[in-house]
């Protein structure tokens, strides 16, 4: 159907907790910052919707492709219903080929739900799988026994001892102020180093997509920001998306003034401590590690790949033949191009 189908919201409500911010009013925010028009495919069973696929054309029209709108952070899937039986994935796949030649789904992860359930199907039915690999995801388990050492806590107290010595801390949590957020982030290293179009909220980045978001009440209850003021000044923030036991560690950043007291560190643990008080069990931070995340205990996680699904006949064909090309336009196992 033209648009975005209320169906996202059903679907997303009976989703794995893990996809559950996949509503309507995420796939809208990035119409909105990105531009595109939508459409969505739907697919019911007796038991009401079990999936629902937007979809936005990528690149000219006349070519057929499509691909999912969205944030890549934490990632860019589609809401299928827990216990969705395979067969209607048969169902979405045919509508699918009607509509595209080719549709990209990713950047995901290895074990994605929707791309689970969706996958077996494709390949039984003729269609042809291109995959690439992104990078390399890193979780941390902040339900482990011993998790953060007591010595690490230590040495947190004494840095923040130094730390308010610059001013008055204050440490605060609750719903994000984009704007406040990218103020921190333009005096980052990333407006330093970068041309800033990979911020996450500064209006030259990505703010207009979080401060979409943030409009849809359910996906607004999901967002965390956790603030550090110093003399009344955002110094720090990190940034969450938080469904249920599982924590997306989406953005954190600091002002480079306060750098060698380790402001950002500071914070995140107490975030993080925070986080396991109300419950959360496991915390995903996405792709690459600069080094913190190991040292705060994150391990690797799945891989994260991009996928393209090509409709079987003559562009299943010549899909085939440009696989090696798409894999070798990724990055290799381990984060080596």
């Amino acid at each position: 159907m033209p648009g975005l189908a209320d169906a996202l919201d059903a679907v997303a409500e009976r989703a794995p907790e893990s996809h559950r911010f996949l509503r309507r009013g995420w796939y809208a925010a990035a119409l909105q910052a990105y531009g595109g028009t939508a459409r969505t495919l739907v697919v019911e069973t007796e038991a009401g919707p079990v999936a629902a696929l937007p979809l936005v054309a990528k690149g000219p029209r006349w070519l057929g492709l499509a691909e999912i709108p969205g944030c890549y952070w934490p990632f860019r899937s589609f809401p299928v219903a827990e216990g969705a039986p395979p067969p209607a994935a048969d169902g979405l796949l045919g509508a699918l080929a009607r509509q595209v030649r080719a549709l990209r789904i990713g950047p995901v992860c290895d074990g994605d739900p929707a791309l689970d359930w969706l996958k077996p199907r494709a390949l039984a039915t003729g269609w042809t799988l291109l995959d690439r690999h992104v990078a390399d995801s890193f979780l941390l388990d902040i339900a482990a026994e011993g998790w953060p050492r007591g010595s690490t806590l230590r040495k947190n107290r004494h840095l923040e001892k130094h730390l308010a010595g610059t001013g008055a801390l204050t440490w605060e949590w609750g719903p994000p102020d984009i704007d406040g957020l990218a103020d921190v982030e333009r005096r980052s290293w990333i407006a330093a180093r970068t041309d800033g179009r990979d911020a996450k909220f500064t209006a030259d980045g990505h703010g207009a997509f979080w401060q979409a978001a943030v409009r849809d009440p359910m996906l607004a209850a999901m967002f965390s920001a956790a603030v550090l003021r110093i003399d009344g000044r955002p110094m720090a923030f990190s940034f969450d998306l938080v469904t249920g036991t599982r924590c997306y560690a989406i953005a954190n950043s600091y002002d480079p003034a306060v750098a060698k007291h380790s402001p950002g560190k500071l914070l995140q643990y107490r975030n993080l401590v925070r986080a396991q008080e109300r419950g959360v069990t496991l915390v995903d931070w996405g792709a690459g590690d600069s080094g913190y995340k190991q040292t705060m205990g994150a391990t690797k996680g799945p891989a994260i790949r991009d996928w393209i699904f090509v409709r079987p006949g003559v562009e299943a064909l010549a899909a085939r033949l440009l696989r090696g090309r798409w894999r070798r336009s990724g990055q290799a196992a381990g984060g080596q191009p």
